[in-house]
């Protein structure tokens, strides 16, 4: 047995009228025991290694369904298929209850039972081979699209590729490619790096041939949606990668249809400037030079300077000649206890025309990891991030209102956000006065000096529409998956946060995001 395909046990009290299905199975490669009831059956199971039970539902003495009771009391995950020739209904109602894995009816052919066989013997070896040569074509595609000049629309098809072949993967680390697609996406994002480096200046400044940019989020996406009778939710969920979305959407394709856009960040992609960008519909330096009361301070805190989203929309929607009445609805919700709150409080927020709702979770996960130890060991890569954002949302407030909504037919839900992060791999030593500001991926103050490879020197902030903050300041903002560290005690912070997933650079998973816009299928 130990050399076969799989150990199957087929039980009949009929076998020998099976005989010739059994010689096919073992002809293929199978090792088969039979039994003519259920205690035997039992016995077997219990006393060898048995991959896949095939079990007849009418037998004398102790029944199918009896037996699978016991064989799965022992063994939960055995794989049990049930053959009968009974077609009603309410017996495959009982089989699928008592946890059968697969139902056929008599008389059954070779073709059946092989499809059988394989499906649940070699199922898992078939797809991983299946995998492999499928990935394998897509890295000789994504390397050849690589070597030529791509718009954005290509960057957004690569990175999306890239993204669904993390998801794939995650399925199949017995393959061993996650490093080759970790090095193909790092080797795509140092030519990203080049191409937005190259064009990012031109698009803020021109509205065709172009991504959709932060500041056209709300115009593009939310405002046309409110001339239909319904309530409009925006949720905005800050620092979620397109990944970690691919995670959530798995809990949501029942519930809701999806269509999925996709938008690019602007710079830096930190909450400051993008979020604001959203909420504003403003560039940095034209929201300061416009409504310099709702730009707050000339440090570099990101809290204080999110503390006027609501004010902003409000302002957005003024220019846009747009009145609501109720006026919109506005929530940061910070921590669960009060996520949970919003979560039984959601469906009263229907009345209103419009809710934004900001949801800091994911980005307080990506900082948390880098300062807990803990969190760095649930989540030592990309994968397990991925994996621990599943175990977050499935049991999150954010799921719970979703599934709220859900039952309602007068709802829109665009869910979106500000920023992603990249896991930061590589320190750039940068120089910088005392000043400068202590973000990772960018930073602004006088007389800052980083390698350019490694970065982009915004020389004049205003050509980039960001705010000046004096005469002699400068930013600059990190390239790939590099991080910023001062000489001063280079190494103890260069080890303190390799490895730390960040965000306010230059890199596919913080610049091009989704844009989901979700009705209830609900009738």
């Amino acid at each position: 047995m130990e050399n076969s395909k799989g150990n199957i046990l087929w039980v009949d009290d009929e076998i020998e009228l099976l005989r010739a299905h059994v010689v096919l199975l073992r002809d293929k490669g199978y090792a088969v025991e039979t039994a003519t009831n259920g205690e035997d059956a039992i016995e077997i199971v219990r006393s060898k290694k048995i991959d896949l039970v095939f079990l007849d539902e009418m037998m004398p003495g102790k029944g199918g369904l009896e037996t699978l009771a016991v064989i799965k009391e022992y063994f939960p995950s055995l794989p049990v298929v049930m053959i009968t020739k009974n077609e009603a209904e309410s017996l495959m109602e009982d089989a699928i209850g008592s946890k059968i894995s697969d139902y056929l009816t008599k008389p059954v052919n070779p073709s059946q039972i092989l499809l059988v066989c394989k499906k649940f013997l070699e199922g898992k070896k078939l797809q991983s081979e299946q995998v492999s040569r499928d990935y394998t074509q897509e890295f000789a595609s994504i390397s050849r699209m690589l070597l030529n000049p791509m718009d954005y629309t290509e960057w957004t098809d690569l990175y999306i590729k890239i993204a669904n072949w993390e998801m794939e993967l995650d399925k199949h680390p017995e393959l061993g490619l996650q490093k080759m697609l970790a090095d193909q996406r790092r080797e795509s994002n140092a030519e990203f790096s080049k191409y937005v480096e190259k064009n990012y200046q031109a698009w803020i400044n021109r509205k065709e041939n172009r991504p959709v940019l932060s500041t056209e989020i709300v115009e593009k996406y939310v405002i046309p949606n409110l001339n239909e009778k319904k309530s409009v939710f925006l949720f905005v969920i800050d620092c979620l990668r397109l990944d970690q979305w691919l995670v959530m959407e798995e809990y949501l394709r029942e519930l809701y249809s999806i269509d999925k856009e996709y938008y690019f960040s602007i710079l830096p992609t930190a909450t400051p400037y993008s979020r604001n960008a959203i909420f504003s519909g403003l560039f940095p330096l034209e929201l300061e030079t416009r409504y310099p009361d709702l730009w707050q301070g000339e440090d570099d805190s990101e809290t204080s300077h999110n503390k006027y989203e609501k004010e902003l929309l409000m302002k957005l929607l003024e220019r846009k000649r747009i009145a609501l009445k109720p006026e919109p609805k506005y929530v940061k919700i910070l921590d669960p206890e009060f996520g949970r709150q919003i979560q039984s409080n959601i469906i009263s927020y229907t009345q209103n025309r419009l809710t934004a709702i900001v949801v800091n979770f994911v980005d307080m996960l990506a900082h948390g990891r880098s300062d807990d130890p803990i969190l760095k060991e649930i989540a030592p890569d990309e994968s397990a991030y991925r994996s621990l954002t599943d175990t977050w949302f499935k049991h999150s407030s954010l799921l719970g209102m979703f599934q709220m909504l859900a039952n309602r037919k007068d709802v829109k839900i665009i869910v979106t956000t500000d920023h992603g992060s990249v896991r930061c791999m590589r320190g750039s030593k940068v120089i910088g006065d005392k000043e400068a500001s202590t973000n990772l991926r960018y930073k602004f103050g006088r007389n800052l000096k980083s390698d350019e490879k490694q970065s982009i020197f915004l020389k004049n902030p205003k050509d980039f529409k960001l705010p000046q903050r004096g005469v002699t300041t400068n930013y600059i903002v990190a390239k790939e998956d590099y991080y910023f560290v001062y000489p001063t005690e280079y190494h103890k912070y260069l080890n303190q946060y390799r490895d730390s997933f960040q965000h306010g650079g230059i890199s596919m998973e913080e610049m091009i995001l989704p844009v989901i816009t979700m009705e209830p299928k609900a009738k």
